[in-house]
């Protein structure tokens, strides 16, 4: 049976595999960049922090400056705030760049193996 648009079908085909290897490079792209800084570049996730004096407001509304101890206690909770954070994005990055792959590898193959098929058979 001949097909009706075969250049549509040709460029729908070449498409579509060009898309799925995209989403797998970006996806390895992404997840070496995400492996470089955990394990090579170590800082790259380190954000400036530039804290200021930290206050309490008093039930009377006027402020006062924390105690060194509660100074203390603060820099640490806002620490471990930054570590769960970094922590967090490396987790989302790794998931959005296996989705990616997982996606991509799929689509590209079944797409790549009718284009093969195909130009065996002309």
């Amino acid at each position: 049976m001949k097909e009706k648009y075969p250049l549509i079908r040709k460029i729908y085909l070449y498409l579509f595999s060009f898309v799925g290897l995209l989403l797998v490079v970006i996806g390895l792209v992404r997840l070496l960049d995400l492996g470089l800084k955990v394990y090579v570049f170590k800082k790259a996730d380190n954000y400036a922090y530039f804290p200021q004096t930290p206050t309490r407001i008093e039930k009377d509304g006027t402020a006062r400056e924390l105690t060194e101890e509660e100074q203390t206690k603060y820099k640490k909770e806002q620490e471990e705030a930054q570590k769960q954070q970094v922590e967090a994005q490396r987790q989302s990055t790794a998931s959005n760049s296996l989705a990616m792959i997982l996606i991509g590898i799929p689509l590209f193959i079944y797409h790549w193996k009718i284009i093969n098929k195909e130009s065996r058979e002309n």
